[in-house]
């Protein structure tokens, strides 16, 4: 469908005064309405402070570029301050006696709408400007790549040692013990390929010692696993990182340790000890039953209700979350593994405390730095704006892309039980492969999931293709739609977030499949050059215009096969159309209204085609294909 123009509010600057209110503060807002729209009797902000309805009055403030523009103040009354638009239309034009309707995050409504929806003004500090500016690049250390002195050290007991040129063994225990060597002056060595892409955050997944691969079952947190270089080597990384620009943030499980870790080794050892608060024992006796992650007993779970863990793991200058953003290391901050499932164990839930005394500790440490959750299923309930800066959550951006975009071709796989499969790996959902999906229904989740949520938090989170727990995007992609899915992922509002390999077009039937070591041999290969370009490309793109970074972002059209929006700000606007027909054949739209001047749009990237024809604007293109336009900005009119 191609969207009515309608009136248009988000939390970007153009309709909010400030990103960062403080309580009590006077915040203006704007609502943009398009001068075809039915005539306004009045405009009214509703805010919700303390649940209780209040009412600001708004004011036309003059009309530019075929919109009229309404403005209102209103007072910051709690830490997450909601608040809707009531118009109030002409009776005489619509025939009604007093037609009514609300625009919230979800768009306009006839009717009264869930306060879960309102725009929201957060008072908690924001982000630094560095996360939502930058892109993301996920590292799996052992995966990326070795430096000289990696061959020299004893391989750990656990370990089933692999040749870098080996095939990934995804059948236990192999699973979780083939160890490849990567380690961090590896990941050093290569900052030089990193900055020639346009990264800006490495993103790290753990460092610490471990029983495994991955390192997720951490048997210290206080120290840097030795077969990683230790800790001279991650002081090296970050300051090599810091030097060319780079931030570096690091993967947490405040959720469970390893059973090998020594809290746990006291815990389970001696019932009298004090780490034994820290974990879920049915008894006091030494044989005594735990809670572990989903049953898994080398995960045993963290107790957030003890004291002593919460001094010891998060809370205050001398806890884990700290010690790792002062110097000598200087991280710039966490991705907080299962985030989702932390504190919570049945009727407990204690989640907003954890993340609230993370987010505490960390802006008296270090303020700017930032902290993300890992939520693999709907983050809108966790993501308020008083902890989180943004999340790794697949719902709004991963899956939908998947259903889209993907077109598998039921490659043999093999799973951790020795078994073949034939079924696309999906996010781990039971009903048989990739469920099918259009354009407009990717347009659809990227709403429904992102309605609930602050806008400056949308922003940090994180628009993955793939990550270490997923299989590669490009496993399962129709022909030619990598482009489309990277330039979405570039152009939409969030911080695109890359998996190592990505940009090598690797593959990886499932999350073992795709932990591929990266193939620094083949970096000169016309397919991997093409690749890397494309990435390059975009993310260039992306860093040129600071309105892909913080700009609005407003639906023109969405059908079975294309969406075309608009990110909006003052300076400019970018139109960006992605089309992936299911037959490779000419695709086209016509937009009739709601552009700004197109006789001045400058194509910025892509193969699309934009034509101004009698009927309006027609976006055209053949095969699954993008296009970016740079289009004037916006004029807002002075008061």
């Amino acid at each position: 469908m191609t969207y009515s123009l309608l009136p248009h509010h988000d939390g970007s600057s153009l309709y909010v005064s400030t990103q960062c209110p403080a309580l009590g503060e006077t915040v203006t807002l704007r609502l943009r309405v398009p001068n075809s729209y039915p005539r306004l009797r009045s405009v009214i902000v509703r805010s919700n402070p303390d649940h209780e309805p209040h009412w600001d009055t708004a004011q036309a403030i003059g009309s530019a570029a075929g919109w009229e523009w309404w403005e209102a103040e209103i007072t910051v009354a709690n830490p997450r301050h909601g608040y809707r638009w009531m118009l109030v239309h002409d009776a005489a034009e619509s025939g009604e006696k007093l037609p009514v309707k609300w625009v919230n995050q979800a768009g306009l409504h006839t009717g009264e709408v869930l306060d879960a929806a309102d725009f929201s003004l957060v008072t908690q500090a924001a982000a630094p400007p560095w996360l939502t500016e930058s892109v993301m690049y996920q590292i799996f250390p052992d995966r990326f790549a070795k430096s000289a002195s990696s061959s020299s050290r004893t391989v750990p007991d656990w370990a089933q040692p692999a040749q870098w040129e080996d095939a990934v063994d995804p059948v236990m225990p192999a699973r979780v013990r083939q160890f490849y060597g990567g380690d961090l002056d590896g990941i050093t060595a290569r900052l030089e390929h990193l900055q020639s892409l346009g990264v800006g955050i490495i993103y790290l997944t753990p460092f610490f010692p471990a029983a495994s691969n991955h390192r997720y079952d951490a048997a210290s947190f206080t120290t840097v696993d030795p077969h990683l270089g230790g800790e001279a080597a991650l002081i090296r990384l970050i300051s090599a990182a810091h030097e060319r620009g780079m931030r570096v943030i690091g993967d947490l499980t405040v959720n469970h340790s390893g059973d090998g870790h020594e809290w746990f080794q006291r815990a389970a050892q001696d019932p009298a000890a004090p780490e034994r608060s820290f974990y879920y024992f049915s008894g006091q006796c030494a044989e005594a039953d735990y809670e572990s992650w989903l049953g898994t007993p080398s995960l045993p779970k963290f107790n957030w209700d003890s004291r002593g863990l919460r001094e010891a793991f998060i809370e205050g200058p001398n806890s884990v979350v700290a010690m790792w953003l002062r110097p000598p290391f200087n991280l710039d901050g966490w991705r907080i593994d299962v985030a989702n499932m932390t504190g919570r164990l049945r009727e407990v839930d204690l989640n907003k405390e954890v993340r609230t005394i993370m987010r505490s500790t960390m802006e008296h440490v270090k303020p700017d730095s930032v902290l993300l959750a890992e939520s693999t299923n709907d983050a809108t309930s966790d993501l308020t704006g008083d902890a989180w800066h943004g999340a790794m959550t697949y719902p709004s951006f991963t899956r939908p892309l998947w259903r889209w975009l993907s077109s598998p071709q039921h490659r043999p796989y093999r799973l951790a039980q020795d078994e073949e499969e034939t079924v696309p790996w999906f996010f781990g959902q039971p009903a048989g492969g990739i469920p099918t999906g259009t354009a407009q229904e990717f347009a659809d989740a990227v709403d429904r999931f992102n309605a609930p949520i602050p806008w400056r938090v949308r922003l940090g989170n994180m628009h993955a293709l793939d990550t270490h727990d997923t299989a590669r995007f490009a496993q399962n992609a129709a022909p030619g739609t990598v482009p489309v899915a990277v330039a979405l992922q570039m152009t939409l509002p969030g911080l695109p977030t890359l998996f190592a390999g990505d940009e090598f077009g690797l593959l990886g039937a499932d999350g073992e499949l795709s932990r591929t070591p990266l193939p620094w041999n083949r970096l000169e290969e016309p397919e991997v050059r093409q690749r890397v370009q494309l990435y390059r490309g975009l993310i260039t793109l992306r860093q040129q215009h600071r309105v892909l970074q913080h700009g609005g972002m407003r639906w023109l059209h969405a059908d079975e096969h294309s969406v075309a929006f608009l990110r909006e700000s003052r300076e400019e606007s970018l139109l960006v159309f992605a089309s992936a027909p299911t037959a490779a054949g000419d695709h086209s739209v016509v937009l009739t209204e709601g552009l700004p001047e197109t006789d001045c749009a400058a194509p910025l990237w892509g193969t699309a085609a934009l034509l101004t024809t009698s009927q309006g604007v027609q976006l055209r293109a053949h095969g699954p294909a993008c296009g970016i336009w740079r289009l004037p900005g916006v004029t807002v009119p002075a008061q």
